[in-house]
């Protein structure tokens, strides 16, 4: 895609917080070129929290924002979901605390998107397309961004659970692979950990109807979506963090057990450093030579 683009016309939902279980309605709107994606918040006199790195205020089962101390949690689904269909540009307003999990996938944002049309804008579209290789590690927990001239991701998870164990699913952002591959992956969490997160004020807002329930070996509300729905919610979830980065990224992304955390740790490894990365349109970026692929010709940073 050359230009920019916005959502065509307003669109509204409603539900409630995975984490908070409060009650919330959100509208998407269109924005001007340029201004990328801010969050609203209706309900504390429209104050403006913009989608970047450097207002993530924390991170564990969710990404949250923070600016003068107002909050915006739960931002990974939508912000996956505008990445996913081409939106640069728009103003995402919520009269709570945190967006709607809605059935825990991003499907619905999609589906609403689509349904009030996507508008093409004047300002060429920029990337940040990645110049060097970055990897960071936590013990047995890696991501890592590697130079090429396209957005891939590669996600392996590991889970003691029958039906999950290790998954490893690739898929290239391109041709309407997000809509059909991604969007419709749902969150999910398991009976036997569900007291002690309620416990810790999470969850609040989980049921049968927005997130897949694991009992001990099986799934409580099948069928799944996909047999290896799990790792592509991940690959959604990730998606979503890296939005954060303020633009499309080119570049191969491999996650083997990241996280939120270690999602945001490489936005904010990226943002420190400029140096990494170039930005470009896509008609700059396959005038020069093709990016160096391979893991051992690239300068690696550890963080």
């Amino acid at each position: 895609m050359q230009y920019e683009q916005t959502i065509n016309a307003a669109v509204e939902c409603e539900g409630v917080g995975l984490h908070s279980g409060a009650p919330v309605t959100m509208r998407i709107l269109p924005a001007a070129a340029g201004a990328g994606v801010v969050f609203r918040r209706v309900d504390l006199d429209g104050f403006e929290i913009e989608a970047t790195g450097r207002n993530v205020a924390r991170v564990s089962y969710a990404t949250s924002l923070m600016k003068k101390g107002v909050l915006i949690s739960t931002t990974e689904h939508v912000l996956s979901a505008l990445i996913g269909v081409g939106i640069d540009n728009a103003v995402v307003e919520i009269d709570n605390l945190e967006l709607p999990i809605l059935d825990g996938s991003a499907r619905p944002f999609v589906d609403a998107i689509l349904k009030a049309g996507i508008r093409k804008q004047r300002r060429r579209r920029t990337y940040l397309r990645i110049r060097r290789e970055i990897e960071v590690r936590e013990g047995n927990k890696f991501i890592a961004v590697y130079p090429a001239d396209t957005y891939s991701v590669s996600y392996t998870i590991d889970f003691p659970h029958p039906l999950i164990g290790r998954e490893t699913f690739r898929v290239e952002l391109t041709n309407g692979n997000y809509l059909r591959e991604i969007a419709p992956a749902r969150t999910f969490g398991s009976r036997k950990e569900e007291k002690a997160m309620r416990a810790m004020g999470l969850i609040r807002g989980a049921s049968r109807e927005n997130c897949i329930v694991l009992t001990s070996d099986g799934v409580e509300n099948p069928p799944l979506r996909f047999r290896d729905e799990f790792v592509r919610h991940k690959v959604l979830d990730l998606i979503g963090d890296l939005a954060l980065a303020g633009k499309q990224i080119l570049g191969n992304i491999v996650a083997d057990r990241a996280g939120h955390a270690m999602h945001t740790a490489l936005v904010s490894r990226l943002l420190r450093d400029k140096s990494l990365w170039e930005e470009t349109t896509l008609e700059d970026a396959r005038e020069e030579e093709p990016a160096t692929r391979t893991r051992e010709s690239a300068l690696v940073q550890r963080v």
